[in-house]
Parts: C-alpha cells; sequence; structure tokens
C-alpha cells in the first residue's frame, strides 16, 4: 500500500512539473522579448526643460500605472519561475511526510485492524467449534437417557405384568380352592339335607293322614309312599 501511494505522489509531481514547464518557458521569452530600452525624450527646441523633481514625479506615476494595469501577481509570468520552486519544495515536504509518518502510521493502523479482525474471527471460530461440540455432546447425553428411560421403562412394564400375571393365578388359585370348598359344603350339606329329608317327609306325611282320615297311618304304609314319591321325582 506504501508503494502504491508513493507511485502515485511521483506520478502527480511528474504531471505538475510537465505541465509548469511551458509556463516558466512562455515566462522566460516574455521577459526577453519584453527587455527592449526605454524611448529616449527629445527635447523640443524653445520648449522649457522639465525639472527633475517633475520628471521623477511622471515616472513614479507612470511606474504607478503600470502596476496597476500589470494584473494579479502569482499570474504574471516572471513569477512563475518562484512559485514552481516554492511548489516543488510544499511537495517534497508533503511527500516526505506522507511517506514516512502518516502513511507508515495509516499502514500500522490498518495491520492492528486486520489481525485484530483475524484474532476475532478465530475465536469465533473456535467458540462456534466450542459450542458445536457442546451441542453435539448435549444431544448424545440426551439421546443415552432417552434410551435408558425407555430401557427402565420396558423394565418396568414387564416387572408390572409379571407381578400382575403372578397375582392373577395366585388370586384365581385362591378362589378356585375356595370355591372347590364351598362346593364340597354345599354337596355335603345337600346330602345331610336330603338324608334327613325321607324322615321329615315321612313324619309329615304320617301327621297329614292322621288328620285328614283321624286315626294314626302304619309307619310301613307311609315310608313306603314316600320312598315311592322320592323315587318318581328322582326319575
Amino acid at each position: 500500500m506504501n508503494k502504491t501511494w508513493k507511485l502515485a505522489a511521483v506520478a502527480a509531481f511528474l504531471g505538475t512539473a510537465t505541465l509548469a514547464l511551458p509556463a516558466v518557458a512562455g515566462s522566460l521569452d516574455s521577459a526577453s522579448v519584453s527587455g527592449r530600452p526605454a524611448p529616449m525624450v527629445v527635447a523640443q527646441a524653445g520648449a522649457p526643460a522639465h525639472p527633475p523633481a517633475a520628471h521623477g514625479a511622471e515616472a513614479g506615476h507612470g511606474e504607478a500605472a503600470g502596476g496597476e494595469h500589470g494584473g494579479f501577481p502569482p499570474f504574471k509570468p516572471q513569477h512563475f519561475a518562484s512559485q514552481l520552486i516554492w511548489l516543488i519544495v510544499s511537495f517534497g515536504a508533503l511527500y516526505f511526510l506522507m511517506s514516512r509518518v502518516t502513511l507508515p502510521r495509516i499502514g500500522r493502523i490498518l495491520e492492528e485492524r486486520h489481525d485484530r479482525i483475524a484474532k476475532d474471527l478465530e475465536e469465533a471460530r473456535l467458540r462456534q467449534a466450542e459450542s458445536e461440540a457442546a451441542q453435539a455432546a448435549y444431544e448424545k447425553a440426551l439421546t443415552e437417557a432417552r434410551g435408558k428411560a425407555n430401557a427402565i421403562a420396558g423394565e418396568a412394564r414387564a416387572r408390572l405384568a409379571a407381578e400382575t400375571d403372578a397375582n392373577r393365578k395366585s388370586l384365581e388359585e385362591n378362589l378356585n380352592a375356595k370355591l372347590a370348598d364351598a362346593e364340597r359344603r354345599i354337596a355335603s350339606t345337600k346330602a345331610t339335607a336330603l338324608s334327613h329329608v325321607r324322615g321329615i317327609a315321612v313324619d309329615t306325611t304320617g301327621a297329614i293322614v292322621t288328620a285328614l282320615v283321624g286315626t294314626p297311618a302304619g309307619n310301613q304304609d307311609v315310608e313306603s309312599a314316600v320312598d315311592a314319591a322320592l323315587a318318581a321325582k328322582s326319575a
């Protein structure tokens, strides 16, 4: 970058000098042409000679008039040489300041900014890599946790199902045992009740016959009749 600035400054300087040389040459030519001798004043015969004081006043007045009608001094060709010298001096000083003071400072500032930006970008990349690694670790841990949770839930469901089946089977066995016991007691009670039915039927039948006939009936006849009735009912 400094090299580019230097080349631009040298090119501008050469261009300015190239443009100024024709003007300087023209001013020198005009000065050489204008350097003709002053016209001589011929005194007329019989005319009074002008006193020196008056002649000096007229000469001063002429110089003043010439100065007034000469134009702006920096535009006069006789001043171009000094202006060109001061232009070269000013341009050289400006070039020296720009090449030795300003441009190195600007270059250092740009390099510092470039290094700082590169450092910030590198740090941003490191932080991004760390965040991506942390996110990957988090997702991996979350996946493992979900897998463990599903495994634990499956084990719990299997254990509960096994316990439920065991409890159901135990309950069914208890209920079947109690049902069988109840059926046995019912059968025993029924057998006992049936064993007493014949005696009750014989006594009842005898009492009914005695009440209806007025005389007690024989036990054999009543028992025979009851047995016949029970046999007919069973058939």
